[in-house]
């Protein structure tokens, strides 16, 4: 395997590679607001605004059936006082996941800045209405792959699933209106948001928002 094979050498290499290299940006909890969507929306404009490539990437962790842990990165639909939003199909592992568990987790980072958000809270799905609206927003050849409520299953052969693709794009140029009845919107809506903004040398900080009967406390956080 030549130069990439790190067979015995891997917790080394690892090891060495850089973290944090930064410059990174200064983050003062004392002067955070007082409502957590506030701060992530400050932090996802620097994001941004500094190019990181798909900032509004987050991974959604959610648990099966049998209480097991299973994750997958999404893209953050919107943020207001509902909640966190993303979507997905009802079909799907998650999809199913949610339904007997509606509580999950949302990560985002950004490395270019060392910062971490981390949430946990219940999540409700949208409203016909808003489902319909999210699902005829995605693009003709997003809203055909949805239409094949396949995802996650077996594929035997390519040729198979290029065809259904094919034949369901058809049919989306045809009824552009169409929506898929199982696409819904989700909005988790958090019980503790984290913020975290990583140091050079590793004094790292850590605020945490908890959310109580008389709106968001904030605490510090060993790092």
């Amino acid at each position: 395997m030549g130069e990439r094979d790190h067979a015995g050498s891997v917790g080394g290499w690892l090891r060495g590679i850089e973290v944090f290299a930064g410059p990174l940006p200064e983050f003062v909890p004392e002067e955070a607001p007082d409502d957590p969507v506030r701060l992530f929306l400050f932090w996802l404009s620097d994001a941004v605004a500094d190019g990181v490539r798909e900032p509004h990437a987050t991974v959604l962790s959610t648990v099966d059936e049998a209480g097991d842990p299973d994750a997958r990165v999404l893209l953050l639909k919107s943020v207001d006082a509902s909640g966190w939003q993303f979507a997905g199909h009802g079909f799907s592992p998650k999809g199913h996941q949610l339904a007997v568990h509606p509580r999950a987790a949302l990560t985002f980072y950004w490395p270019e800045h060392g910062r971490q958000v981390r949430l946990r809270g219940p999540v409700r799905p949208g409203s016909a209405r808003e489902n319909a609206a999210d699902f005829l927003d995605r693009s003709p050849a997003a809203r055909a792959e949805s239409l094949l409520a396949r995802q996650s299953q077996y594929l035997a052969d390519p040729a198979e699933r290029d065809q259904a693709l094919a034949k369901s794009l058809a049919l989306v140029a045809r009824e552009p209106s169409l929506v898929d009845s199982a696409w819904t919107r989700y909005a988790l809506e958090p019980t503790v948001v984290e913020f975290w903004q990583a140091a050079r040398d590793r004094g790292h900080v850590r605020l945490r928002y908890e959310r109580t009967g008389r709106g968001w406390e904030r605490c510090r956080l060993w790092s």
